[in-house]
């Protein structure tokens, strides 16, 4: 489900084993499982986009095309590294979409205030979740031009 049969990465920031289970079914149902990489935590997502640690080989962690962020997760929260990734002119490119159980307004607002591509309640039930990922694969693989990898 690419355009022009691009490679798609999509890496997901989640800490909950159950909820990157469900995403992961959802994006397999959805054809948008080849290149899908899961990091548990703001820690850790820094690590694999500036290539540090475990994270150090640009093969084992590929540039996303996409990255789905809880806003949720210890050590360094989603609302964080959103921060440094908008804030990061290497980074900035990379669109994001919190996808989290909050409907704070407040979240709503402060991610967008920092950058962020899309706001979306997590859903629990698990035909939602292929439904909002159906619907982000075709915008954001299909319909929208995104920048070439570097």
């Amino acid at each position: 489900m690419t355009k022009k049969g691009q490679s798609v990465t999509i890496l997901v920031a989640e800490d909950d084993e159950d909820d990157r289970m469900l995403m992961q079914d959802a994006l397999e149902e959805n054809r948008l499982a080849n290149d899908l990489h899961f990091v548990c935590d703001g820690e850790e997502l820094m690590d694999y986009l500036r290539h540090r640690g475990q994270y150090s080989d640009p093969k084992v962690a590929p540039r996303p095309s996409l990255i789905l962020l809880d806003l949720n997760m210890p050590r360094k929260d989603g609302r964080e590294a959103l921060k440094e990734i908008k804030s990061d002119p290497a980074l900035r490119q990379i669109p994001v979409v919190v996808l989290t159980t909050s409907k704070a307004e407040e979240d709503i607002l402060r991610t967008y205030d920092l950058g962020v591509s899309s706001f979306i309640a997590k859903p629990v039930i698990f035909e939602s979740m292929v439904q909002i990922i159906k619907a982000l694969g075709k915008y954001w693989f299909e319909i929208v031009e995104l920048p070439d990898k570097k």
